[in-house]
């Protein structure tokens, strides 16, 4: 009996790791594969995703600056400072903003402050400057904090590893 059911345990571990498709090593069979957009499942409702205003590549996995996690353009760059200044901007309020997720590429900020996804900018009073950004909504109530693209805070001269105050603008 004992020799039955220590094979069937073997066997049905094969047939688990047998479709695992080699994963363990990779850090994990239920990650996604590379090609395949993870699935996020969320019980507050659908939103619409902010609209992708240009192609910014992906940081190359083995990025550990924030030079390398960078990766938007010089002209991407110019561009959404000369976004920003083009005015006909509603102010949506003050938030205490993150550094976001840095493999996140481009020109956005996830805020509480926005109900849908949209044109933006943000402004930092300490520098002054300002930096068009795609407007994601997340929830909570609207004192709470934000999550800024390591590409805006960088344009808008606020510490990385801070707490700025910025001021966010709907178009």
């Amino acid at each position: 009996m004992k020799n039955l059911v220590k094979t069937s345990v073997v066997i049905s571990t094969g047939l688990f790791l047998a479709g695992c498709d080699g994963k363990f090593s990779q850090g994990g069979v239920f990650k996604p594969k590379p090609d395949e957009p993870a699935k996020v499942e969320s019980d507050s409702g659908s939103r619409p995703a902010a609209r992708p205003a240009a192609v910014v590549a992906k940081p190359a996995a083995t990025a550990h600056t924030a030079e390398q996690f960078d990766t938007t353009t010089a002209e991407q760059r110019a561009e959404a400072v000369v976004e920003a200044r083009s005015g006909g901007a509603r102010k949506l309020g003050v938030t205490i903003a993150s550094l976001g997720n840095p493999a996140e590429a481009g020109f956005w900020i996830k805020t509480p402050l926005v109900n849908k996804a949209g044109k933006g900018r943000v402004e930092y009073p300490a520098t002054g400057k300002s930096v068009a950004v795609d407007l994601i909504p997340i929830d909570g109530p609207k004192t709470a904090g934000s999550r800024v693209s390591l590409a805006t805070l960088r344009l808008l001269g606020a510490p990385l590893a801070g707490l700025p105050e910025l001021i966010v603008f709907a178009e």
